[in-house]
């Protein structure tokens, strides 16, 4: 080759986007996933999705190993055993339960995490602007948002004047600090807030004998994976109930506000992508959600008898008639 092929060789590969120059200078890499929500099917496919928008694309330059433990914390410590012993070049948590197995099993291997709360007092990151070690990711709770849920029940007809507070303690250790904010916001709304927290069932069962007032769900994947036995007790309740993710509103709930779980896994998709070109999850900064959704079933509020009020409508994103 001459000096001036060797040249045009060169501007040539300058000139190439940084998708394709990492598949040209990459070999299959492998990324492990842990979930602690059951719907893997979507999830994956919007993983997947967004991780060809940077160029890294199944069976040509990327493997991606899936584990899930559909809702049940019980298999996440066996599942985050087969991801290391596959020794992936980077690691995708998605939940808390997720993050809490992975970090105790590596050290070195980059994870990203998605859908979680309050990485800080849980021990995952130093601080957010400055994470250090091998952990970064995407947040799905800001400060304001617990008291956006208690107010958006005092805003219906007739007026909610006492609130109870679902999660599982189990699976949503940063719970504390969600009540915190919501009995602060309760105190200016006058509002009473009870913590009603759920184990099992049977737990869940005996939420419906709770009828004066109405119902906060946190988010939590406990909840998630039992939200038609949740959903059937609210509505034996017949109370009013606000829900961390649009799913149960889908599905029946009354109202939600939330971020946008798809847009979690596209930004957590720029960051598997920028740590695979070699970047560090150290100099990443964590950061919180920027974009929120709210949804509102019309169906069930005629069902409950309580009236949506007009401006709360004019912001929703989705109703559902």
């Amino acid at each position: 080759m001459n000096r001036r092929e060797l040249l045009a060789l060169l501007g040539t590969i300058t000139a190439l986007p940084p998708s394709a120059l990492a598949q040209q200078s990459n070999a299959t890499r492998r990324l492990g996933v842990l979930s602690v929500t059951a719907d893997e099917v979507i999830g994956q496919t919007r993983l997947a999705a967004a991780l060809a928008v940077h160029g890294w694309r199944e069976q040509d330059n990327l493997k991606i190993d899936w584990r899930s433990g559909a809702g049940d914390r019980a298999p996440i410590a066996r599942l985050a055993d087969e991801l290391i012993a596959l020794k992936p070049d980077i690691l995708l948590a998605i939940g808390t339960p997720s993050v809490e197995e992975l970090r105790q099993r590596t050290t070195t291997t980059p994870i990203v995490f998605a859908v979680v709360t309050d990485p800080v007092s849980q021990g995952f990151v130093k601080n957010l602007a400055h994470p250090g070690g091998n952990i970064t990711g995407f947040t799905d709770y800001d400060g304001p948002l617990a008291g956006k849920w208690l107010e958006m029940l005092t805003q219906i007809t007739p007026r909610v004047a006492r609130v109870f507070v679902v999660y599982n303690p189990d699976t949503a250790p940063f719970a504390g600090l969600m009540l915190r904010t919501i009995e602060e916001a309760g105190r200016a709304l006058r509002v009473t807030v009870e913590p009603a927290p759920v184990h099992d069932a049977a737990s869940i069962a005996a939420l419906a004998s709770l009828k004066d007032g109405g119902f906060l769900v946190l988010p939590d994947f406990f909840t998630m994976a039992n939200r038609a036995h949740l959903l059937a007790a609210i509505a034996e309740a017949r109370v009013p109930a606000v829900f961390w993710s649009r799913t149960f509103v889908d599905e029946g709930g009354l109202m939600s506000y939330s971020t946008d779980s798809a847009e979690q896994l596209r930004r957590a998709a720029s960051y598997i992508d920028r740590i695979l070109k070699g970047a560090q999850a150290a100099d990443l900064p964590v950061q919180n959600p920027t974009k929120f959704e709210l949804a509102i079933n019309l169906k069930t509020a005629r069902a409950l008898g309580v009236t949506i009020p007009q401006s709360l409508l004019a912001t929703a994103n989705d109703v559902i008639e």
